[in-house]
């Protein structure tokens, strides 16, 4: 089964650059580009789209909390209605820029806070997947791998892609480790390598304390906003590759 590279792309804003996406592009499969609410603009969100088409990058759509100060990273006590119609909003304003250059959005990857939470809670789990389901239910929900967005798809048949983290720590429950942890983010590349290939090969990711955790994963995720997001990107293409070669 092929294991794809995916991005979080687009999260400029304004006069506010951040990333490194005309290079990042060149490692990955798809990419996840913000809608307005935690980052990105409609000038970043055209370029993104249409870069995404040059390098010939599946597109998706990262609907997050409406967060611009933190980045989407605060958790925002929202009602899973308010979730459902803030995610058609974004995925709808994506979808705009699909059609300006003819190519077909693949899939929804949430954002920040509204990911973390979706994969624990059912209600906004279940309501970002109404909101995929309700606007084109041929597109897939990215969530991470066992987690209640997973389940959530499942449940109202939508087409899922479990996610992985190349740059990120995991808890003994197989959740993401808050960044406010010291340590939860992972730089060294060598590192990471080792993580992937225990990810791809056996399945097994070891959490932060050293306890060894089951993970089946369709795609990973590289984090742009890691200092050292190219050469990482670069180094799993090219591990991947030669998986696949053998």
């Amino acid at each position: 089964m092929y294991i794809s590279l995916n991005a979080d792309f687009g999260e400029s804003f304004g006069i506010y650059k951040l990333g490194n996406d005309d290079e990042l592009i060149k490692y990955v499969d798809l990419v996840n580009i913000a809608c307005g609410f935690h980052a990105g603009d409609p000038l970043v969100m055209d370029s993104s789209v249409e870069m995404a088409k040059r390098y010939g990058v599946k597109v998706g759509a990262h609907p997050g909390y409406p967060d611009l100060v933190g980045f989407g990273r605060r958790k925002i006590l929202a009602s899973p209605k308010e979730v459902e119609s803030d995610v058609i909003y974004q995925i709808a304003s994506l979808n705009g820029f699909c059609k300006k250059y003819g190519i077909e959005m693949y899939h929804v990857k949430p954002h920040g806070a509204l990911y973390n939470y979706a994969s624990v809670n059912y209600d906004v789990a279940f309501a970002i997947a109404k909101a995929v389901k309700y606007f084109d239910g041929r597109l897939l929900l990215m969530g991470l791998a066992g987690s209640e967005l997973i389940r959530a798809a499942k449940d109202i048949g939508l087409n899922y892609l479990s996610e992985g983290f190349a740059d990120r720590h995991y808890d003994r429950n197989g959740k993401l480790v808050d960044r406010s942890v010291d340590g939860s983010v992972i730089h060294d590349i060598d590192t990471i390598k080792r993580r992937v290939e225990s990810m791809i090969l056996y399945r097994k990711i070891e959490s932060i304390d050293g306890e060894e955790i089951d993970i089946s994963l369709d795609s990973i995720c590289v984090h742009g906003d890691n200092v050292n997001a190219i050469n990482i990107a670069k180094s799993l293409k090219e591990l991947l590759k030669k998986q696949y070669k053998n």
